[in-house]
């Protein structure tokens, strides 16, 4: 197969439109793990509760993104896709890599261990920028080529039937943040409209404030 040169790091308007609700979420990680190690070095005692409540968010919106993987996305496109299993093998490991990085960031999290929380931030960017390069190289171009928008679609219709409630009553606006209005309305597209209206209220109300203590330590 020709690998086809395919990134979110740039945004997510050249990738296929059924591929950007996926792209989105790690805009949004990548996102986020800039604003941690920017806040990292402007935290105190006093403001690690607020930051440690928001990192659980987002700590579980990650887990829930590799763990689904895991569990549901990976085994469909090995039974799909020919010679998937081999090629999976370039990111075999990484979730337990990032795992111990973000167990790294949740302790320092901590009036005690906020000096180590610099550090652990800058190695939690730097495992999360490698692997979702490395899986966007692996699964970008099977999304595009290898199986169809609507065969990707069943499957992530899947992979969020596995969410928490606690991360889908987080995810919309979580992936939405920042995000061009493009893509925001190419992906709405794909959502039901109530699920879509909540999202865009009530949910945003609750996100923004869960975001505001970090970005006014940025």
């Amino acid at each position: 197969m020709a690998q086809i040169s395919m990134s979110s790091e740039h945004g997510v308007l050249d990738l296929p439109e059924h591929v950007r609700g996926f792209a989105l979420m790690h805009v949004a990680m990548r996102r986020d793990a800039g604003r941690l190690s920017e806040a990292a070095g402007a935290v105190t005692a006093k403001a690690v509760p607020a930051l440690a409540s928001w990192w659980q968010m987002v700590r579980g919106a990650i887990d829930w993104h590799h763990h689904s993987e895991d569990e549901v996305l990976w085994p469909e496109l090995r039974r799909r896709v020919r010679g998937f299993t081999v090629r999976e093998a370039a990111i075999h490991g990484d979730h337990e890599i990032l795992d111990a990085a973000m167990d790294a960031v949740s302790a320092a999290l901590t009036p005690r261990g906020v000096t180590d929380l610099p550090g652990a931030a800058s190695r939690f960017a730097t495992v999360l920028t490698e692997h979702l390069r490395a899986e966007e190289r692996l699964v970008f171009p099977v999304f595009a080529e290898e199986i169809t928008p609507q065969e990707y679609l069943a499957i992530e219709r899947r992979v969020v039937a596995t969410a928490p409630a606690r991360v889908m009553a987080y995810l919309q606006p979580w992936m939405f943040d920042g995000a061009d209005r493009r893509a925001v309305a190419s992906v709405s597209a794909t959502i039901p409209p109530p699920v879509r209206l909540v999202g865009g209220t009530v949910l945003r109300w609750r996100y923004e404030r869960a975001v505001a203590p970090v970005l006014s330590l940025m």
